[in-house]
């Protein structure tokens, strides 16, 4: 087994959660990968826009350019209908296998 847990960990869920993200508002790249580095879900933004290339592909996310009153145009990320579809069916599927995996490797109470 890997030492690093927290790693395979996040491997399986991080596109669920950049669907999350994209599923409350469009964003772009830099403000999609502040969050997820925020929450550890990703080291670096170097790892997102290869993810974010999967998911469009895959038609679970489309882009569009929007000009910034700060700077260059930007590339905003939103969610398609059927991205929509593959979130709700993780979000089905989540919690009770966290619930499961908690009963089965959580401490006992006793």
């Amino acid at each position: 087994m890997t030492a690093d847990v927290g790693t395979q960990l996040r491997k399986g869920v991080v596109e669920y959660c950049v669907l999350g993200l994209l599923a409350r508002e469009p964003m772009y790249g830099w403000q999609l990968s502040e969050r997820l580095v925020d929450a550890r879900m990703i080291a670096s933004i170097g790892t997102l826009y290869p993810m974010l290339s999967r998911l469009r592909t895959q038609g679970l996310v489309t882009s569009y350019d929007e000009a910034s009153a700060s700077g260059p145009v930007r590339k905003y990320y939103q969610l398609t209908t059927l991205g929509s579809t593959q979130l709700e069916a993780f979000r089905l599927q989540w919690e009770p296998f966290a619930a499961t995996v908690l009963q089965l490797v959580g401490k006992d109470s006793s």
